[in-house]
């Protein structure tokens, strides 16, 4: 029993670890999500453990003895990301300024003159809470105005052979209410001015973050030329699954990735995990290839093309004796006023304790009333007032008459127009081959400001993004996480955000607590019952195996006993013989009694 107890409270406690743990472990997967390279040969666990060491970037040593209290966060310097391989843009903003940017200098269209202008500010200035000295990015500074800044690539993308990899950093600084932190890739056009940027300059692509009020978005959107009809049309990707919710709310710095490949398959990533993925030719809306088909707008459905499929008998005739005035009840004839009921009382009568106020003018007022309170005398009584026989179903009542319903003789089905070939049908299998694009911009409205923008990048190789994403955001990402708070805090930051985990948490505790006290108590109170379903007394294995043992040795102490010890036995004095005899006797008795006992148990 006491192995069993044992048994049952390490189950407990492991379950009670295992549950904590987990739950644990998977909100930290969500806030401290690892670097994990997209492809390359870049050792970022090497890196981040080098970090942690502060082998390399650390300016002092952390002494041996610390005094008591929170550890002293090592302080990481900053090292600006230097782009390396094939890359058509790099910004990371360190020179602290905007000089190879331009801010649009447009008005938008149809809107009232005091908001058309793209006067929000930008500036180039740390992050208000960074944990990287030296760290700049571009900042989004006013509320409720039109912003507008892009710049030029280093050279036109071109879609042929190769993927496109889009990937910058957003850090809502101060939340984020309504607004969007989406880059647009211009399109390569003759007449692009970024002095004229706005709203309805061409884009290639538009993708990240967007949100307001409860929606959260991240938008992949790309504008497609039909190949017939030389218009755009743009085409976008479907909601992603997973909950972006803590992106917009954590106040951390978040990667976004866009990988387009050319076998049209696309991935959207968040800090370099998948939140989103599928094809340009399956996965857009509207889809990419119209239908081939169409229906006719020039088929109209004939007059007497009757779609009715069920129609009022017209054979059918209403019964005579079918009255159609009949009411659907009628006085209960059968019922009997009670005994009590005060036919001269009504249910409410003039409140005898009511005054009329003294500034009542009755000119002004009319002339004043005491207000109605409940009868007294009805509160004891059946009733008061005129009584009424109560109302019940009428049995005659049929209602309207109305024709039975039957198949339409004449049903020819719901009419459809008929089919012909789509005019404007085409099949374009290479939706990847989209309009080149040559620059880069921010056309964005917010509510909220202080929006943090850092390290764009634009490449076709992707160990060359993930070496830009490492050399940036990984550092930030390590910077950060060393102020993470305790396990503890984490748990209750977790239950805050997701307010289920408070059922986890109790169930962890309770449960295996519940199993302790049924398991100890009801074994315990199971082995005393078991112990006193009888008074008599239990059967002592041992003590029967001593006596069996006992006789076995007796016997063979006789067998090999000499002869002459037998003899001199047999010449004792007659007292010895009789004392021998009694202490025979008594051995038997006793043998026989424990042989009773045994059969009796």
């Amino acid at each position: 029993m006491e192995l069993k107890v044992r048994y049952v409270l390490l189950l407990a406690v492991g379950l009670w670890s295992t549950l904590l743990l987990t739950t644990v472990t998977a909100h930290q997967d969500e806030e401290d999500e690892p670097i994990v390279e997209m492809g390359g040969d870049m050792d970022v666990e090497d890196d981040m453990e080098e970090l942690d060491h502060g082998e390399e970037l650390l300016d002092g040593e952390v002494e041996a003895d610390m005094p008591p209290g929170p550890p002293s966060v090592p302080k990481v310097t900053y090292k600006v990301p230097e782009p390396t391989g094939e890359h058509f843009f790099a910004e990371s903003f360190d020179m602290g300024t905007l000089d190879s940017w331009v801010l649009s200098k447009a008005k938008k269209e149809d809107i009232d003159e005091d908001i058309a202008k793209y006067d929000g500010k930008w500036e180039v200035e740390d992050m208000k809470d960074g944990k990287l000295p030296g760290d700049k990015g571009l900042v989004l500074k006013s509320r409720a105005k039109h912003h507008a800044i892009s710049a030029q690539l280093l050279r036109p993308f071109i879609f042929d052979t190769k993927p496109l990899i889009v990937q910058y950093e957003v850090n809502f600084q101060q939340g984020i209410d309504c607004g969007g932190a989406y880059v647009k890739l211009l399109s390569q056009t003759p007449d692009l001015n970024l002095d004229e940027f706005v709203d309805k300059t061409p884009y290639t692509i538009m993708f990240g973050p967007d949100k307001c009020g409860e929606d959260y978005k991240l938008h992949f959107i790309f504008r497609h030329k039909n190949p017939k009809t030389g218009e755009y049309e743009e085409k976008h990707a479907k909601k992603p699954d997973a909950d972006l919710r803590t992106y917009y709310t954590d106040k951390k710095t978040h990667l976004y990735t866009l990988v387009v490949n050319p076998d049209n398959s696309f991935e959207v990533l968040v800090d370099q995990a998948v939140v989103n993925s599928g094809n340009l030719l399956t996965d857009m809306t509207p889809p990419i290839n119209p239908a081939a088909e169409i229906e006719d707008p020039d088929d109209h459905k004939p007059e007497d093309w009757d779609e009715r499929p069920k129609i009022q008998d017209p054979d059918a005739v209403k019964p005579e004796d079918w009255d159609e005035d009949a009411p659907k009840q009628i006085p209960d004839e059968d019922a009997v006023k009670p005994d009590g009921w005060l036919d001269d009382e009504s249910e409410y009568t003039s409140d005898p304790d009511a005054v009329k106020p003294e500034d009542w003018d009755e000119d002004m007022d009319g002339e004043w009333e005491a207000p109605q309170v409940p009868n007294a005398l009805c509160e004891t009584a059946p009733g008061c007032g005129a009584w009424q026989r109560p109302m019940i179903d009428n049995p005659s009542y049929k209602g309207k008459w109305k024709a039975p319903m039957i198949d339409n003789p004449n049903y020819q089905g719901v009419w459809k127009p008929r089919k012909i070939a789509n005019p404007a049908f085409f099949e374009d299998l290479h939706p990847f081959r989209m309009t080149p694009f040559n620059a880069v911009g921010l056309e964005l409205w917010s509510m909220s400001s202080d929006i943090f923008f850092d390290n764009f990048f634009i490449t076709n190789e992707r160990h060359t993004a993930d070496r830009w994403a490492n050399d940036g955001w990984g550092l930030k990402k390590a910077a950060e996480g060393a102020l993470e708070p305790g396990l503890v805090n984490q748990m209750m930051t977790a239950a805050d955000e997701r307010p289920w985990l408070w059922v986890v948490y109790v169930l962890t505790v309770a449960v295996p607590l519940v199993l302790i006290i049924v398991f100890c108590c009801t074994g315990k109170k199971t082995a005393a019952a078991d112990y006193k379903k009888t008074d008599e007394p239990q059967p002592d294995v041992k003590e029967e195996e001593v006596v069996e043992k006992a006789e076995a040795d007796q016997v063979k102490e006789e067998k090999s006993q000499p002869a002459a010890e037998k003899n001199s036995d047999a010449e004792d004095s007659p007292a010895e013989k009789e004392e021998v005899n009694e202490e025979e006797e008594d051995e038997e008795e006793e043998e026989d009694e424990v042989t009773e006992e045994v059969r009796e148990q």
